[in-house]
């Protein structure tokens, strides 16, 4: 006994401060006071902590084989006492015993150990150390905090238990390393690529969970506990501790996660991700995200329409929480991307193929799929630009605008397999695109906002035969024009006595407008017109049309506008009245109605009495005698019209002479008003009209055939009619030249090659002769002496020659002597 008494003495002093803190019996847990002497022996003497934190970790191993988890506890609870309170040097060297316990730990089976294990790591991962680890690695923590987020313990309650331990974990593994160049990059791939899914595993669970949850109440109570709330935390902090450079590496498991498990068709839980993202990186970051996700819809371009639906719903929602730093510095090429995608999706769905193989011949593409598809492009398009400035959004119009295949400007851009009919959805779905992007649209400038490389082009569709493609046009001036709300107040078009209830907001109109006007009013008022002699214009166009006279009216108009206005509509009514043209019953009244409607708002912004009388006079007329002239009458939903307009004559009619009377008198520019108005065709309205590229190109012909003054009579005789058969020929014959033209250049490069020198000398020696002749025959024209005033000599051939006299023998005329 003496012996052993001698030998425990013996043993070293941590040895013993170490055992004592362990009582009998586990259940009594820590002696407290021992624990405090081995503390204050920890802080006076440092240099023992790393020889303390080893035999902890044999204890606890030791502890740990023979399943007395009591003891097991105890020691961790008292690493967890030392760790908090020394902050010393030597602390590293603790340190790695401390891990390499928690190792041990979180290895076991039993859950208990693995959550107490990970809440020693959570608890030392708070802790900020004085001096840097140069050979720490987190490794083994990373992959196995991930393996307990996915935990399939059987016993649901343990298993959120441990998976929110996984959870925790991790967070700890991203505070002790993200801020510490010294330690392994938690941004690395291979890092990533397990701490990412693990989390939006449990969000998705979590999700799951929620939905099944029996009471509002319940989930309240669990709210603490519940194991989404904590991932969410954790994925915000993990994000928003991301650098410039990391987010990259952030987000392309957050894709691959949603790719790998189906969830984009769903979009709820890919659009609560992206949320999360946006709104936890840093706000000038938020264009590299939108970058990733434009790649990402790009690599999908072959998938199925859900898919890439559900790509697009994000990219709508991120776009709209980014706000004016979604875009980034790549402007362009974010609607460059949207608008490919757009036109691919227009492809898939007149072909049917992705691309035209047959090795994807499995997917059946829905059309109804790729309309949703294109729809949400679309609004996504709209999205994006309404967080541009002005400047940058007119650029974004012109960019779409060089996009849609315009009739005689460029009408190759489609792809040859979808044919006229795509050509025709590709101009819609662009359209409706530039409608999205003009949304809300305010400029000062008309000049900048539509220059005529857009005007141009935009009003060229505005003739052709198809009317959405009409009534997108109008709407898109109406977006762009309209720069104080007032579109909303020209939707019902009727018979206002008092305009004042519109609450119409009207500025003056500024230099620039007036400029504007000045330079392409007159295009505006023949689209107009011609708008309302289109058979196939319904009432939509007619509301649109009207709408978009009034905002003229409000928006650009000067004197000289207004009075080509009136003119306009005054024209409007003798279309009306024409029996040349092709027009419905319908149209005649609803160009009738747009009329009356117009001329009743205009005299009442002109505020002339005569003027406004005269127009009230007529409308009270029509009220009685003709009510289906008026808007009430037309614009609902079954209008009852006449089978025919005959006689529509007298006092239903707005009088040209009147109207130039009463505002001749205010000052108004009578000459004008008494000129009807005559809209101006031009080659570019003629264009429009047809309806197939081959059309177009014929015209043209024909145009610059016309235009030749020296084939009039010809033309009038025989007009060449260009058939396909004639380009067909051009091609062959041209195919054949090049053919006989190579064959030349062959054989003259077989003769240099082949060919005897003697030859080849006595060829370019003949060839050098021809070529001096003809140089001599030149020579002889240009340098002749100037023809003798004396005459001309007589060849034997009856032809006249020049003589060439020496000066001193010319005989001038008197009067040039002196």
């Amino acid at each position: 006994l003496w012996v052993c008494g001698c030998c425990g003495a013996l043993r070293p002093r941590y040895k013993r401060l170490v055992d004592n803190i362990f009582p009998e019996d586990p259940e009594d847990g820590l002696v407290k006071a021992n624990m405090e002497k081995l503390t204050f022996y920890a802080l006076s003497a440092p240099e023992k902590l790393d020889r303390i934190g080893a035999y902890l970790s044999e204890r606890l191993s030791r502890d740990v084989a023979r399943h007395r988890y009591g003891y097991v506890c105890i020691a961790m609870e008292a690493l967890d006492q030392l760790l908090m309170a020394c902050h010393c040097q030597s602390i590293n060297l603790f340190v790695e015993s401390f891990l390499k316990m928690v190792r041990k730990l979180l290895e076991s089976d039993k859950p208990s150990l693995q959550i107490l294990g990970t809440n020693s790591f959570v608890k030392f991962a708070n802790i900020e150390e004085d001096t840097p680890s140069y050979h720490r690695s987190y490794d083994f923590f990373v992959s196995r905090f991930s393996e307990m987020c996915h935990s399939s313990f059987e016993d649901p309650d343990i298993r959120t238990k441990i998976r929110m331990a996984g959870i925790k974990g991790l967070q700890g593994v991203v505070r002790k390393t993200v801020n510490d160049e010294l330690q392994a990059n938690i941004w690395d791939p291979q890092h990533m690529d397990k701490i990412v899914p693990s989390l939006l595993f449990n969000l998705q669970s979590g999700e799951r969970t929620e939905s099944r949850s029996p009471s509002p109440l319940q989930a309240s109570e669990k709210e603490k506990e519940s194991p989404v709330e904590l991932t969410e935390r954790c994925f915000r902090e993990l994000l928003g501790r991301a650098a410039y450079g990391n987010i990259k590496n952030a987000v392309t498991p957050v894709l691959m996660h949603l790719d790998n498990h189906s969830l984009w068709e769903g979009k709820t839980f890919a659009v609560r991700c992206f949320k999360i993202i946006m709104y936890s990186i840093q706000s000038q970051h938020s264009h590299l995200v939108i970058q990733q996700l434009l790649g990402h819809l790009d690599a999908n371009s072959k998938n199925s329409a859900t898919v890439r639906a559900g790509i697009v719903e994000v990219l709508l929602e991120a776009a709209a929480i980014a706000a004016s730093g979604s875009v980034g510095p790549t402007v362009l090429e974010v609607f460059n991307t949207l608008l490919r995608q757009l036109r691919l999706s227009v492809d898939y769905e007149l072909t049917g193929s992705y691309d035209g193989s047959t090795n994807i011949g499995t997917k059946i593409i829905k059309a109804h799929e790729e309309r949703q598809l294109q729809e949400a492009v679309i609004r996504t398009i709209g999205s994006f630009a309404n967080t541009l400035p002005t400047y940058q959004r007119s650029e974004v119009m012109l960019f779409i605008m060089g996009k849609i295949p315009v009739p005689g400007i460029h009408p190759s851009l489609p792809s040859s397999s979808s044919g006229p009919e795509g050509t025709r959805m590709i101009q819609v779905m662009l359209l409706k695109s530039l409608v999205q992007v003009t949304v809300g649209f305010q400029t000062t400038n008309m000049l900048t906002a539509l220059p005529s490389s857009f005007l141009e082009p935009l009003l060229s569709f505005s003739l052709t035969e198809d009317p959405e493609i009409r009534l997108l046009v109008v709407q898109i001036l109406l977006g762009v024009i309209d720069r104080h709300d007032n579109t909303p107040k020209f939707s019902d078009i009727s018979i206002i006595t008092d305009i004042s209830v519109l609450k119409l907001k009207v500025d003056k109109c500024s230099r620039q407008d007036n400029l504007f006007m000045k330079k392409h009013g007159q295009q505006l008022y023949r689209h107009i017109y011609l708008g309302c002699k289109e058979p196939s214009s319904g009432r939509q166009h007619y509301e649109s049309l009207f709408s978009l006279l009034g905002l003229l009216s409000v928006e650009l108009a000067n004197e000289e506008v207004v009075v080509d206005l009136i003119r306009l509509a005054l024209a409007l009514q003798d279309l009306a009245l024409s029996t040349d043209e092709a027009l419905p019953v319908y149209n005649r009244c609803a160009v009738h109605a747009i009329a009356a409607a117009y001329l009743n708002l205009i005299c009442q912004l002109t505020t002339v009495p005569a003027f406004c009388q005269h127009i009230h006079e007529v409308i009270e007329v029509r009220q009685k005698e003709s009510p289906y002239l008026l808007p009430e009458d037309v614009f609902i939903d079954n209008p009852k019209l006449l089978s025919s307009l005959e006689k529509v004559e007298g006092d239903v009619l707005f009088l040209q002479s009147k109207i130039t009377e009463v505002l001749g008198g205010s000052g108004y520019n009578t000459d004008r008003l008494a000129t009807p108005y005559v809209p101006q065709y031009t080659d570019e309205d003629r264009l429009s009209k047809r309806k197939s590229i081959g059309e177009t190109i014929s015209l043209q012909v024909e145009v610059e055939s016309r235009n030749s003054p020296e084939k009039e009579e010809v033309k009038r005789c025989h007009a060449p009619e260009i058939k396909y058969t004639h380009f067909k020929e051009v091609l062959m014959d041209s195919v054949g030249m090049e053919e006989q033209e190579r064959e030349r250049r062959r054989q003259v490069v077989e003769k240099f090659q082949k060919a005897p020198f003697e030859e080849i000398a006595a060829h370019c020696g003949a060839r050098a002769t021809l070529l001096q002749s003809k140089l001599n025959q030149i020579f002889e024209i240009t340098i002749r002496p100037p023809p003798s005033p004396s005459g001309t000599i007589s060849s034997g051939y009856g032809q006249s020659q020049s003589r060439s006299v020496p000066i001193y023998e010319m005989k001038f005329p008197d009067l040039c002597v002196y």
